[in-house]
C-alpha cells in the first residue's frame, strides 16, 4: 500500500509492505513511489490506500512533530548487511546533532568504508526515520541527500542544527 500525505515540511510519499514501512519520499511523489516499490518488490500488488496508511501517516508526522517520538514503527528495509547496520547507526544519532559520513563508517563497523557509508545514506528508503540528513561531510558541510540539499537544510533547522 501506499499513499500521498501532507505534513508540515510539505507532501510525503509513504508506503507499507506485509513487514511493514518500506518506502518515504521527501518530494511526495505517488507516481515516483509507485515506481520505486514496483522495482524493489516485483510482482507486488501495489494500491494506493489513504485510508489503509492512516495510522502510519500519523506515525511518520508524529515523527516529524515530536522531540522523541518513540521506538522505530516494524520497518522493510531491504539492503545489504552493511547497509543495514549503517542504518541501525544513523537511527542512533540523536535530533540536533550530526555525524560525519567517517564516523558513520566507523560506527558501521568499517572505518574504510566511508564511500559506501554515503552511498548507503543514498539508499536509504525511509530517510525521515533512518534520519540520514543528520550525516554531513568531515567539514562540516551538507554533502548530498535524496531530497535534495534544501530539505536536509529544512530537516537539520527543525532539529536546530545550523549549518552553513
Amino acid at each position: 500500500m501506499y499513499t500521498q500525505i501532507h505534513t508540515a515540511i510539505g507532501p510525503l510519499g509513504v508506503a507499507r509492505s506485509e513487514k511493514g514501512l518500506c518506502a518515504i519520499r521527501l518530494d511526495g511523489n505517488a507516481a515516483a513511489l509507485k515506481q520505486e516499490l514496483a522495482r524493489r518488490f516485483p510482482g507486488a500488488e501495489l494500491v494506493r490506500d489513504q485510508a489503509g496508511l492512516a495510522g502510519m501517516a500519523a506515525l511518520v508526522t508524529r515523527w516529524l512533530a515530536e522531540p522523541a517520538p518513540g521506538p522505530l514503527p516494524p520497518l522493510d528495509l531491504g539492503g545489504t548487511d552493511f547497509q543495514r547496520r549503517v542504518w541501525r547507526a544513523i537511527a542512533r544519532v540523536p535530533r540536533g546533532e550530526v555525524i560525519s559520513y567517517t564516523e558513520l563508517a566507523r560506527r558501521a563497523g568499517n572505518p574504510r568504508a566511508v564511500r559506501a557509508a554515503a552511498q548507503a545514506c543514498g539508499a536509504n528508503p525511509v530517510p525521515l526515520l533512518v534520519p540520514c540528513h543528520r550525516v554531513v561531510r568531515s567539514d562540516g558541510s551538507l554533502g548530498g541527500f535524496g531530497g535534495g540539499l534544501p530539505m536536509k537544510r529544512k530537516l537539520l533547522s527543525r532539529e536546530g542544527v545550523d549549518i552553513a
